[in-house]
């Protein structure tokens, strides 16, 4: 959510950040909201203070046994005045936050600006190609090959994007997720958290998702919705709090399926599993004072890049443009991974710094000098497991149609060093 404040304050300026967001400016409208509501509130508490004066008039007459009908037609009158105004406060509160909930974040100041991914910049990269004496496959080939995962038979059961692991492909995802969990809780600082998949409406605005995006979610009935990142149930554990300044930095993570409708996905990815309504994720999130925030979202960028360092799987970084980011960002990095089956980039990771923007849905502060300000929060991938999976299958296959296990996941399949 925005502050008023500075759209007051900087009318110019929030509405070119909108601009370059892809929405258009609006800061007229929301002023002139703000101030009908400001006005009324003015009036409104004139009001009650002249009701509140009357009635202790009325009580001084009453205790002399004078006449106070008067006084007491005109309290009734002023009465039925501040219930009117207190609705029209209402409602004018009801319209300046159906436009600010449905507004994106304004863009960090070292953001690039552009209207796609095109306009995303190169930030670095790490490793090499792979390079292969025979044509790679894609993910889905080799998986379908190994008769190890199988679309067709999740087709039956729940519809298109989805799919069924079998045997050492399923082990192997498991294993990817056990590694990401104790590289993140073990050297990067983390704390797991079991969290639940189903959430009320609330989360999901605190984070973004509601009320903009509700046809991206899957609803689970009695206000339940699923999750679709572990960033929902993770940022929102410090909802309607205070926070001690000695709390902070909040450093959590947490391993959950993810829930997506896809809805804008129509034709894109419909082969494998690359883009699908059911996924698991491992989820970062931190909280921080604001001054730290620009830190640790490198900080949570070299926390996921340390997955992929550590699975010698090649990556670039992107700085997204302003017109790619998502809703809550105020900067954000995404990490491509090569695929060579597919002979592209393809994102693995993002993490994203969403300054006070969401701790302002949430109502979350921390308390310095006492005084009370609004944390910082940022999430990441750490990293999307399918995809992770995706990328091995691709990055280590054999000639023959196998699948060498990375050395970090050995331990955790048995020593076994290929997938079959």
């Amino acid at each position: 959510m925005h502050n008023i404040n500075f759209i007051r304050e900087n009318a110019t300026a929030f509405d070119n950040a909108m601009k370059q967001r892809g929405e258009t400016p609006c800061s007229v409208k929301i002023i002139k909201i703000d101030e009908e509501k400001r006005n009324t509130q003015t009036i409104l508490q004139n009001i009650l203070a002249e009701r509140n004066k009357l009635s202790k008039e009325i009580g001084l007459l009453k205790s002399q046994k004078k006449d106070a009908d008067k006084i007491i037609a005109k309290v009734e009158k002023l009465k039925e005045e501040a219930s009117t105004l207190k609705e029209l406060e209402k409602i004018k509160e009801e319209e300046l936050a159906a436009i600010l909930s449905r507004l994106p974040n304004i863009p960090s100041e070292n953001t690039p600006q552009g209207k796609n991914e095109e306009d995303n910049l190169f930030y670095r990269e790490w490793g090499s190609k792979p390079s292969f004496k025979f044509k790679p496959k894609k993910h889905f080939e080799i998986g379908e090959n190994l008769n190890l995962m199988n679309f067709d038979l999740a087709s039956k059961l729940s519809g298109s994007r989805f799919v069924v692991l079998k045997g050492m492909m399923s082990k192997l995802e498991r294993a990817i997720a056990q590694f990401m969990l104790d590289k993140h809780t073990y050297e990067n600082g983390y704390t797991e958290m079991n969290v639940p998949f189903l959430v009320k409406d609330d989360p999901l605005f605190g984070t973004g998702q509601l009320p903009k995006f509700s046809e991206d979610l899957f609803t689970a009935g009695d206000s339940h919705w699923l999750i679709p990142t572990a960033e929902v149930p993770l940022t929102n554990l410090v909802r309607d709090q205070i926070l001690n300044e000695n709390s902070l930095p909040m450093r959590v993570t947490s391993y959950t399926p993810c829930f997506r409708s896809e809805a804008g996905a129509a034709g894109k990815d419909t082969r494998g599993m690359l883009r699908q309504h059911q996924f698991t994720k491992v989820e970062l999130v931190s909280v921080v004072q604001p001054e730290h925030s620009e830190k640790e979202l490198e900080r949570m960028l070299e926390s996921a890049e340390s997955i992929l360092k550590d699975l010698n799987i090649h990556y670039r970084i992107m700085t997204l443009c302003s017109g790619d980011m998502g809703f809550s960002a105020n900067k954000t990095y995404d990490i491509e991974v090569w695929l060579p089956g597919e002979g592209a980039y393809r994102e693995i990771s993002s993490c994203s710094n969403c300054g006070d923007f969401q701790a302002r849905r949430m109502n979350s502060k921390y308390q310095k000098k006492n005084k009370n300000i609004f944390v910082h929060t940022l999430n990441g991938s750490g990293l999307a497991v399918g995809r992770t999976l995706i990328a091995i299958l691709e990055n280590y296959q054999t000639e023959d149609g196998n699948v060498k296990i990375p050395e970090v996941l050995k331990k955790y399949l048995n020593n076994q060093s290929t997938l079959i």
